[in-house]
């Protein structure tokens, strides 16, 4: 395929997933497993990740919606417990793949964040790891959910990073840790890539692309 563009996710691609972190959270807590995808997955459009990812509440409502909703599931867990467990890791790969598709191609991030997440300066624990100074400035384009007011899998998000970039969906390359994001981006044209572990990933890139990307990064 004839590339233009490669548009990236944020957390799960470039740092370690989140989901990691939940289950750790729950089995401490003798939680079911998944309890907290359970709850991020019941009314993804209207539920408390939903809206705080859209800027429509601060931390202190997403705090007691995300109570609320736990609780209705019958295991009560504040929304301030589960923030922390946001921050992932960095992925030395997945940075040094970005910067080779940089050198070729228009490179972009669609990320649904909150504002005290990985917006540049407001989240110290992206801060420490290294995140934002080794991954932000890289892109071309950023989208942020909690600034642009709309989140993914909502198609528009999509278009509005196609318009950013100039470029048509059919001749970007999409990356995201979830299915239900990468869905819509094949929809309008663009060629999805699940992001389940880094080698599996540089190997699909690669084959999309056409580049190399080393399997081992210096230290």
């Amino acid at each position: 395929m004839a590339v233009e563009a490669v548009i990236w996710d944020f957390g799960g691609v470039f740092t370690t997933s989140p989901f990691e972190a939940f289950n750790r959270y729950e089995a401490g807590r003798g939680l079911p497993k998944d309890l907290i995808r359970k709850i991020n997955a019941t009314n993804p459009d209207t539920n408390a990740w939903a809206v705080f990812e859209r800027n429509e509440v601060d931390t202190a409502g997403f705090d007691a919606l995300f109570l609320e909703e736990s609780t209705a599931l019958g295991h009560p867990v504040r929304g301030a417990d589960v923030l922390p467990l946001l921050n992932g890791t960095i992925r030395p790969r997945m940075v040094a793949a970005l910067k080779i598709c940089k050198a070729h191609f228009k490179v972009a991030c669609i990320t649904n964040n909150v504002v005290s997440m990985h917006s540049p300066g407001q989240d110290a624990g992206q801060r420490a790891a290294g995140a934002m100074t080794q991954v932000m400035p890289l892109f071309d384009a950023i989208i942020e959910s909690s600034k642009a007011g709309v989140r993914k899998p909502d198609p528009k998000i999509y278009r509005m990073m196609c318009e950013q970039l100039g470029v048509a969906p059919e001749v970007c390359i999409y990356l995201d840790d979830l299915g239900i994001n990468c869905k819509p981006a094949a929809a309008l044209g663009m060629k999805a890539i699940k992001v389940v572990d880094v080698d599996q990933t540089l190997a699909e890139l690669s084959g999309l692309t056409g580049l190399s990307f080393p399997e081992e990064i210096a230290a």
